[in-house]
Formats: C-alpha cells, structure tokens, sequence
C-alpha cells in the first residue's frame, strides 16, 4: 500500500512539472522600419511577457547577418514578468533590407524568428521618406505619442525622431506637457538641414487613474510659436489593469471577449456623408466580461456601445459611425479602445480606415 502511495505521489508531481511551462508572448514579432537614413544605426526593440507559469530563460540570440547586432534580457523573467530583445542595424548597405532575429529560450524546442524590414535611402537631406510629417520646416517620422500597454511602475521612452529643414537653428520644445510626461531633446539645438531626436518619458506613477489617458501635446515650430490645431500632437496612455490579486477560481473561470471584427473601412466616402457599421461583441467566458473604459480616438468617429457588462456567453453591439465631414481635420491612427476585465486581453483596439472620395 505504501508503494503504491508513494508512486501515486510521483506521478502527480511529474504531472504537475508537465504542466508548469514557460511561455514567450511578444507584442510585435515583425516591424516595419519604413526609410532610414544610410549609416544611422537604428534599434529595433521586441518586448515580450512571460505568459507561462515558470521561469523564461533566454539562452541565446542570434542575427541574420554581421550587419545587425542584439542583446536581451539575460536574467530569468518570473511568470508574468516582463523582457526584451533588441537588434541593432548599422544600416551601412543602400536599398531594401529584411533581417531576422532568431531567439533560444526555454519555451520552445525551436528557435522563434522576430523580423525587422525597411529601405535604406543615401539623400541625407531629403527628409520626406526618414521624416514624412510635417510641422511647416520641421518634420518628425510620427505624428502622435503612443504608450501602449504599460502597468503602474514603468518609465518607458517614446522616441520622435527630427529633421530641421528651416533656414535657421531649431531648439525642439513639446509644449503643455502633463505632469506624468517629461523630455529631452538630442542635440538641444538642431542645425540647418540636421536632424536629431525627442525623448519622451512616461511616469506611471502620476498617471491619474488605470485605463486611457488622454492629452496634447504642441511642437513650437519656432521661437514665440503658439498652440493650435496646426502643431498638437495627440498623446495616448493605455495603463493596463493588475490581476495579481485574482483569486484562484479568477483565473479558472475568467471572462473572454471576443470581437466580430476588429478592422473597418469606410472607403470613397461624400464630404458630407454619415456612414454607420456594427462590431458584435461577445463574452465567451465564464463570469461576467465587464468593458472598463473606452475612448475614441477620432473627432470624425461617434460610438454607441448598448451594453458594458455581459454575462457568460452574452452580446451587445458597437454601433461606429464615420462622419466625412470631419475627416480632414484628424490627425492620427483612427481608433477605438476598450479595457476590460479579460486578464488575457485587458486592451482590445478597434482600427478604422476612412478616406472620402
């Protein structure tokens, strides 16, 4: 009897170390680099979570070729923990480019290939391709501030890069900065037909409430500029809710939303034209999916959600109109965001495309 006790005990436990895997999600497993300037290095950053219930260890991480370079994250990441990977390419060869980064690590028998494409371009004072928005004679290569998916504690960097195509010295100042958001520019005064870059750092800890935040920022353009229309820059901040205090029959039983599409075009549309779609969402969980906070991130978009909070296997519809006449004043990726209770999907995006005839 107590041989069979005891080799009742050790099949459990190898059971159970069955069981207990590490697991690698990234946020993005390819990026698209679009043009970069011929012999600027450029770093490309893969984030990734430990979404398995056992240490993630990263045992090697290898390139393509001799032109790009990476590190990682090199101590163990604890399940829920959070890591990197970064690649850096000396871009030195003129034309089209497609690296991979293949990562070893304890969650996969094979190694998982991340991917980095783009277009090396020689005309160094050509800015439209490195930089294509444009605040009159200044240009950046992005026209809105994005932190996605950040928890209470982090300080991640959102980087603008800048071209100065004046005829005179630039200093890069962002005005009617909130308090959760501070810079610096490299170099500090930009010269003519010179580019340089913004840092913008996130502090968590003063961001008001979980869930999005919203701001503007402005680019004074020259010395004496004001804000307005012409030179705000968007800013949004996804804080993502914590589950670390989810009890066992939480995490069991969670809530699962599905959406029926999380894509819409609204295509050749009238100056004046009103055009309405429809997003079913789905809770096909097992406790009740609630739907946090939503914004939207378009004046030319209106959003009718019915319900917040359904029940197992319950639906509600998202009514998403475009309306045209508003279109040529956004400025920005056309979006709807949602936080939810869903621990695997705390933040679901709905992307519009709209574009008038």
């Amino acid at each position: 009897m107590k041989r069979i006790l005891f080799l009742l005990m050790i099949w459990s436990a190898v059971a159970l170390a069955g069981k207990a895997q590490p697991k690698i999600t990234f946020d993005r497993e390819q990026q698209d680099l679009g043009y970069v300037l011929w012999r600027n290095p450029v770093t490309v950053t893969y984030a990734f979570t430990n979404t398995g219930d056992k240490p993630l260890v990263i045992s090697n991480v290898t390139t393509s070729c001799g032109c790009t370079k990476a590190t990682w994250t090199e101590e163990p990441i604890p399940a829920g923990g959070k890591g990197t990977v970064t690649a850096v390419f000396d871009a030195e060869a003129i034309g089209r480019f497609y690296k991979e980064v293949g990562v070893y690590c304890n969650a996969s028998p094979m190694p998982l290939y991340l991917e980095f494409n783009g277009e090396v371009t020689a005309d160094p004072k050509n800015f439209t391709f490195t930089h294509p928005i444009a605040f009159g004679a200044i240009r950046l290569d992005k026209e809105e501030i994005e932190f996605d998916d950040v928890n209470r504690g982090d300080k991640p960097v959102f980087e603008i890069l800048v071209a100065n195509t004046s005829n005179k010295p630039y200093t890069p100042v962002l005005m009617h900065l909130p308090p959760y958001l501070s810079v610096k520019s490299t170099p500090e005064v930009i010269g003519r037909n010179k580019s340089g870059k913004i840092e913008v750092t996130l502090d968590t800890e003063k961001l008001p409430a979980l869930g999005i935040t919203r701001a503007s920022v402005y680019l004074s353009r020259f010395l004496g500029d004001k804000v307005g229309s012409e030179n705000e820059i968007p800013v949004s901040v996804v804080l993502l809710p914590d589950f670390s205090s989810m009890s066992e029959y939480e995490k069991q039983n969670p809530p699962v939303i599905s959406l029926s599409t999380q894509k819409l075009e609204y295509l050749n549309l009238k100056p004046t034209q009103k055009k309405s779609q429809t997003v079913v969402i789905t809770n096909t969980g097992k406790t009740d999916l609630v739907i946090k906070d939503m914004q939207v991130f378009s004046m030319a978009l209106s959003v009718n959600l019915k319900k917040r909070v359904l029940k197992p296997g319950e639906s509600t519809k998202m009514k998403v109109t475009v309306l045209a006449k508003n279109l040529s004043r956004v400025r920005g990726t056309q979006r709807i965001l949602m936080i939810t209770n869903d621990p695997q999907h705390p933040k679901i995006t709905v992307r519009v495309k709209a574009s008038l005839r």
